[in-house]
């Protein structure tokens, strides 16, 4: 029986053990899978709390329905009737500039009426279409590449806010090709991207017109789901499907080889030998494990920068919010000078959220662009939020309940070259047979991105 070691059981562990026991039953494989988990519960950073009535989201609230990748695997756990999409009104999403809240406009007459970027600002934006095509041989980071086709007021007001809520990064380093591939795409393929939209859209009308059915040709789309108790119900089921042995509390301190395989050293002095190791733990960790192996692997995976986050969630009784809280909650430019990245009107995205009567707001404090901000106790952390709820949606009351949750590494940020260091990487890691990593730092920080990850690096340790 192949024995496959697993380690890490956050969503990509749990995921990637799971599809490798699927894919050998399929095939009639004799598989056992021991899934290492250095914490006392699995999950990793999705952990949804519920206290004093409150539903808090420690780490990611949900994943987008627009791919089909979380969705098939909720078919595959049959837990798809328990899947809760946001509210409709959650598509409303807003920008604080100027002193007040701008909806996101999501069409061209709304775009034109409003006010969050000036006219100069709409007119270069209508340029794009006449910029041409990037030929440079360098890998362009989002903020050069928002400046040269659609100029420095729309980087300021809607792409460094959403790379902030998407990554907590900052946009003068990070890859326009590691995070957003579908736009390099765009470029790539079609010379711009209103020259994308234009012939996505003829190519639409006529494919509707021939009767299939076609994508959105209007960025990523799709529903933010989750289900009633939190996203923990994705990775609890996962826990509960995978029939091979799982440990918690086991730190493992690095890898090497043995006889036929590879031999685990834990923090505790136990072992285990392995014919195959799928490593799906943080770049960081991942480094630590793979010193006796290959000093090249852990030059690469230590080159991986993090950002901090504070996550603060904040309890209110309904009639002390003055403000509506119809949509998703709000990003905020850095030019604004505030505390907080953003905020989300979580009882608003999804119900039960709160008790009756009351309201959940979750705040993202931190980032790229504020590492200091993980060094704030408790205390100060609640005073910058509150005054920036204050200035921005005009909240005076004191919060019932407060929740400070602290990621000191919170999210990988994929910085100029990350797809060239990914490529030396996995040629690296092919060098030892049987061995392969997977997680949010290589190809997408998403749910679904970890996901499909995990799924291909089950195909290939069995291989």
């Amino acid at each position: 029986m192949l024995r496959i070691a697993v380690v890490g059981g956050g969503i990509s562990g749990l995921a990637c053990a799971y599809a490798i026991e699927s894919l050998a039953a399929r095939s009639n494989r004799a598989v056992s899978v021991i899934l290492l988990e250095k914490d006392e519960r699995l999950g990793g950073k999705i952990w949804s709390r519920r206290e004093e009535g409150y539903l808090c989201e420690w780490g990611p609230n949900g994943f987008l329905d627009n791919k089909p990748m979380t969705l098939d695997l909720c078919r595959q756990l049959d837990i798809e009737q328990q899947l809760l999409p946001s509210d409709d009104n959650a598509r409303k999403r807003f920008i604080y500039s100027a002193g007040q809240l701008h909806r996101l406009p999501e069409n061209g007459p709304a775009f034109l009426r409003s006010p969050l970027i000036s006219w100069p600002g709409k007119l270069r934006l209508a340029a794009e279409l006449f910029v041409p095509q990037y030929n440079g041989a360098g890998d362009e980071t989002l903020a050069e590449f928002a400046r040269r086709r659609l100029g420095s007021e729309a980087l300021e007001k809607l792409i460094a806010p959403m790379v902030s809520g998407i990554f907590a990064g900052d946009p003068e380093t990070m890859s326009l090709k590691s995070c957003f591939p579908r736009i390099h795409e765009l470029e790539r393929d079609y010379g711009g991207l209103l020259r994308a939209m234009l012939r996505l859209a003829r190519q639409k009308k006529q494919e509707r017109k021939a009767g299939r059915a076609v994508a959105s040709a209007a960025g990523p789309g799709g529903v933010l789901t989750s289900f009633a108790g939190g996203i923990q119900d994705l990775t609890d089921a996962l826990g509960s499907a995978i029939s091979g042995q799982i440990m918690t509390g086991k730190t493992v301190a690095s890898i090497g080889r043995a006889s036929g395989g590879y031999r685990l050293q834990f923090e505790d002095g136990g072992e285990l030998d392995v014919e195959r190791v799928v490593i799906a733990t943080p770049a960081y960790a991942t480094a630590r494990m793979l010193e006796p192996l290959s000093p090249k692997a852990v030059e690469i995976l230590d080159a991986i920068p993090y950002a901090p986050m504070n996550v603060v969630c904040f309890g209110y009784r309904q009639e002390q919010i003055g403000h509506d809280l119809d949509g998703f909650g709000y990003l905020i430019p850095g030019a604004e000078g505030c505390s907080t990245l953003g905020t989300l009107w979580d009882s608003s995205i999804f119900p039960q959220r709160a008790p009756a009567g009351q309201v959940l707001l979750r705040s993202m404090m931190g980032g790229a662009t504020n590492l200091a901000a993980i060094g704030d106790d408790d205390e100060t952390v609640a005073r910058k939020v509150k005054a920036d709820l204050r200035r921005i949606m005009g909240i005076a009351a004191e919060p019932d309940f407060v929740r400070v949750f602290r990621h000191a590494k919170a999210i990988p940020q994929y910085i100029r070259g990350h797809a060239a260091q990914v490529e030396r990487l996995v040629a690296e890691t092919d060098r030892w047979p049987g061995l392969v990593v997977t997680g949010n730092a290589y190809y997408g920080v998403g749910l679904n991105d970890c996901v499909r990850a995990s799924t291909a690096a089950a195909e290939r340790v069995l291989k």
